[in-house]
């Protein structure tokens, strides 16, 4: 395994909660019906907590739309009567479905919100994902022309970091695996994947294997060698043909990663955990892609802990929550080279996920991180929390405090809107 410099342990330990992609600006370029309009529903992937309701995952659903009797409140949750870390989910290109699955299993659990958005049901599990390729923890769901690419944290064989995608047709057939690459620099890590069809690039970014992520804290810190698997690369991929081209060098876990939805512009960025930097990956004069180190996020040496980004339409804007401080910030991008932020915002004891709407009115946050990394005591809010945003100022519009309600941790986003239905089933 690749070893990571220069970082306290406590940055490891931290960041190996740093798990998280999730909104309207952040789908699949192949995915159909994004919603521009006022979206109707959240939906929000949730961890089991036992003791807590029914302890499993659940599909929660709630309703967002300010014009709703029931504005701010959970309408209907699906349970999956398990707990497996609860994690990521993904649109398939259609929109017809949901694919959602936890980190210390391979199943995927997959959900029909086409018949009925307000009310989503699970009708399938798939679970041969580790039997097919032998990776475990599978974590981002990416759609493509009629199949998903699903990247996993981990494998089946030693629970470490060496991993890789797998591909499946919509109605969970698989059809292929790729290991990520360990040659030509590649340390074998996986985390998130983004696609850019015009240049025929798929980008994937890593972080670490279930024996780190699913340890308590205390016990990963207390172990030098743990401590030494986390990824810094990340990999620039052939799309049609699913072939690594070229490794690139992302000291300190690189996390999501957004490209620019403005067809002028030939860039992504993304966050790492470890290093609380914005790094730019592009293509230089000659064609090549590069990845560049253009801004810290907050004070560094504080471990602020970046944990997910949201990058607005027109790619002139990034929100970043970082779990530590709780805060919420945001980015000017109109030049990407060097990034300025203009806001920020704590929003809650503890942040992770954040989601916004294609006009970027609204934005939602979630709390949860991991089941061993959320903090405790009082400082263990789970929450989903909605906020409208004029261009100066986040204001909290609503809340449902998940323990309250009994539902769990609140995670993973996705927005729903009733039109879908009407679409779905006028063909």
């Amino acid at each position: 395994m690749r070893r990571l410099h220069g970082f306290a342990l406590t940055a490891f330990a931290l960041a190996a909660a740093g798990l998280a992609s999730a909104d309207e600006t952040c789908n699949s370029p192949y995915m159909a019906k994004l919603i521009k309009g006022q979206e109707d529903y959240v939906y929000v992937w949730t961890l089991g907590v036992e003791g807590l309701g029914d302890g499993s995952d659940k599909l929660v659903t709630v309703d967002v739309n300010p014009k709703s009797k029931s504005y701010g409140k959970v309408i209907n949750s699906v349970s999956t009567g398990t707990r497996a870390e609860a994690h990521h989910m993904g649109f398939t290109d259609d929109r017809r479905q949901l694919w959602a699955g936890g980190l210390s299993g391979n199943n995927i659990w997959v959900f029909d919100i086409a018949s009925d958005p307000a009310k989503p049901k699970l009708v399938r599990t798939v679970s041969d994902l580790g039997d097919k390729s032998g990776f475990l923890g599978p974590h981002t769901y990416y759609a493509l022309p009629g199949r998903m690419l699903v990247q996993a944290l981990s494998n089946t064989k030693d629970k470490g970091g060496q991993t890789g995608m797998a591909l499946y047709s919509n109605q969970g057939k698989f059809l292929d695996a790729k290991a990520m690459p360990t040659t030509n620099g590649g340390d074998g890590y996986g985390y998130d994947l983004a696609v850019n069809p015009k240049k025929n690039v798929l980008l994937s970014s890593s972080f670490a294997g279930y024996a780190n992520y699913m340890r308590p804290l205390g016990d990963l810190i207390k172990d030098a060698e743990a401590m030494k698997n986390f990824g810094s690369t990340m990999v620039v991929w052939d799309l049609k043909a699913l072939k690594p081209q070229k490794v690139l060098s992302v000291p300190g876990a690189p996390l999501e990663i957004r490209w620019s939805l403005n067809p002028k512009d030939n860039w992504a960025i993304t966050a790492t955990a470890l290093g609380s930097k914005l790094w730019l990956v592009k293509q230089d004069a000659s064609g090549d892609w590069t990845a560049k180190d253009v801004g810290a996020i907050g004070d560094p040496s504080k471990i602020p802990l970046p944990v997910d980004i949201s990058i607005r339409r027109d790619g002139k804007g990034l929100w970043v929550n970082t779990f530590m401080d709780g805060k919420t910030r945001y980015f000017d991008l109109s030049n990407p080279e060097a990034p300025k932020q203009t806001y920020e915002k704590a929003t809650g004891k503890q942040v992770n996920m954040i989601s916004q709407s294609w006009d970027g009115k609204r934005v939602y946050i979630t709390s949860s991180l991991l089941a061993n990394w959320d903090k405790g005591g009082a400082d263990n809010e789970q929450f989903i929390r909605g906020f409208a945003w004029n261009g100066k100022e986040l204001v909290q519009k609503f809340e449902v405090d998940f323990n309250k309600e009994k539902l769990g941790r609140a995670h993973h986003m996705k927005l729903g809107s009733k039109a879908l239905q009407a679409k779905a089933d006028g063909g």
